[in-house]
This record gives structure tokens, C-alpha cells and sequence, in this order.
């Protein structure tokens, strides 16, 4: 339940969107609806206590990366950071969260987010 509570407290930013974005029908706001009852479904099945632990653990790497940055290792940092995000990323209960995702991408609208270009991407960790 508190697990459901989350999740739909998430969503109240999206549905908020929806409704101010101009381009939206009623038939679309359904579809979204139903786009998110869907996503619902799919993240009951995450195991809270292994998200819990990546959160702690990823909590941990960037207290790791920040000192690393702090004392100069800026290679080091950089290499930890990167490595992390692999290892995050083959991870099984992230994998079930973005497979979750997935189910949402067809039902928004297109929205550009900031500091996810070619740009950002090339700045280091302890930039």
C-alpha cells in the first residue's frame, strides 16, 4: 500500500502536465490513464528491500566519488562513477523498472529535459 501510495504521488507531476499541455485530447488523457495503470502493475512486482539497498548503495559510491574528487583523483572518481553505472544498469531490479518505464513512453507527450545533451554528457564527474 505504502508502495502504491509513492508511486501514484510520483505521477501527480505527469498528470498536471497532461493537463496543461495543449496539444492533449480526452481521448489521450485515457490513454495515459491506462498507460499508468499498467506501469502500477508492473512496479508492484520490485523488490523494495533491493531498492533499497541500491539506494544505500548508491548513497555510498557518490560519498566514494565526491572524496575522490575532493582529494584530486578526478581519473579515479570519473572510472568509479562509470563503472557503477554499468554494474547499476545490468542490475536486475533496474531492468525491471526501465522494462516498467517503458510502458509510459508512448503515452506522453514529447518533453525535452535539460542537461540530458551532447554537452552534459561529456562533463566529468567532478565537474
Amino acid at each position: 500500500m505504502k508502495k502504491l501510495f509513492i508511486f501514484q504521488f510520483l505521477l501527480v507531476p505527469v498528470v498536471c502536465l497532461a493537463q496543461n499541455y495543449q496539444g492533449m485530447s480526452e481521448a489521450d488523457m485515457q490513454k495515459m490513464m491506462q498507460q499508468m495503470e499498467k506501469m502500477q502493475t508492473c512496479m508492484e512486482d520490485i523488490d523494495t528491500d533491493r531498492l533499497k539497498a541500491l539506494e544505500q548503495k548508491s548513497r555510498q559510491m557518490e560519498a566514494e566519488v565526491k572524496s575522490l574528487c575532493a582529494k584530486g583523483k578526478r581519473d579515479e572518481a570519473q572510472q568509479k562513477a562509470l563503472s557503477f553505472g554499468k554494474e547499476i544498469s545490468n542490475d536486475r531490479t533496474m531492468k525491471t523498472i526501465r522494462k516498467c518505464g517503458e510502458t509510459m513512453k508512448d503515452a506522453l507527450p514529447e518533453i525535452t529535459f535539460t542537461g540530458l545533451d551532447k554537452e552534459s554528457t561529456d562533463r566529468h564527474i567532478c565537474d
